[in-house]
């Protein structure tokens, strides 16, 4: 199994494209959150990834820099349909506020010829929480990450084996979910800036943590391997080797900083 993360940035980022990622194995793939925009089509084209292709979406939370691209997607499925250039199926994974909102905004923005393939060729999947779902051929269970700004889920996938890769969204793992992260193979966790410029970003007041917390967070939790993402966009040509020198004083497995386009082999 690869990881794309196709965006590495957050909210504000113009730097680089908001925080979204897939996951493929086997011409199989799973889109996480789609960015800001119609972006996320320029992203797919640049790692010659054909949108058509990708039939499984899992929406994390209701902000518009993970929900706007998911938005053109269900456009261009929706037209591709209504024009006879598409086969098959796909399907958007969220919660019920969050399939409602997608609901909502494609029924007043596209036209009815359009959106009746809603709930129909475009499957609308109402997350229930814990519950296991089969996606790209593995097992994936999402949980309530219990944020306190906007209800968002997580999950957790069976990689192979006795592995597993688990997606904390864009919050820290907190209590709740830490049964969820403990001895994860790999862990997808958000860390907004370094610790030593806690001060410049406030990470806090976001509701967001640091390369030093996230780091601590996946030593404790026995974590093997840690991709770091959702980050600020300041200072991208060293955010790498920074980001690395800071973590790696705290987490003793393997530390991952993406740049957007960049493939991970799990």
């Amino acid at each position: 199994m690869k990881l794309t993360m196709l965006g590495t940035g957050y909210a504000n980022a113009t730097n680089c494209y908001n925080t979204c990622f897939i996951l493929n194995e086997k011409e199989k793939y799973f889109l996480v959150d789609g960015g800001g925009g119609n972006g996320l089509m320029r992203q797919l084209k640049e790692v010659k990834i054909n949108w058509k292709d990708i039939r499984d979406i899992f929406v994390t939370h209701k902000h518009m820099d993970h929900l706007l691209g998911v938005i053109w997607m269900v456009r261009m499925i929706c037209q591709s349909i209504n024009k006879g250039e598409y086969e098959g199926n796909a399907r958007i994974y969220a919660h019920a506020e969050l399939i409602e909102i997608i609901k909502n905004i494609a029924n007043m923005l596209l036209q009815k010829k359009e959106t009746k393939f809603l709930d129909d060729s475009l499957q609308l999947v109402t997350i229930k929480e814990e519950q296991e779902y089969e996606i790209i051929e593995h097992k994936v269970k999402f949980f309530d990450i219990h944020s306190t700004k906007a209800k968002q889920l997580g999950f957790t996938m069976n990689i192979g084996g006795s592995e597993k890769l688990t997606c904390c969204g864009d919050e820290p793992c907190n209590k709740h979910i830490e049964k969820f992260v403990l001895n994860s193979n790999w862990l997808i966790h958000e860390a907004f800036c370094l610790h030593s410029e806690a001060e410049v970003f406030k990470p806090y007041e976001k509701h967001h943590s640091t390369v030093k917390d996230a780091c601590q967070l996946a030593e404790k939790l026995n974590v093997k391997n840690l991709i770091i993402y959702h980050t600020e966009d300041k200072n991208l040509e060293a955010r790498k080797k920074l980001y690395e020198k800071e973590g790696k004083a705290h987490f003793k497995g393997n530390l991952y900083i993406p740049d957007d386009l960049e493939t991970i082999a799990l």
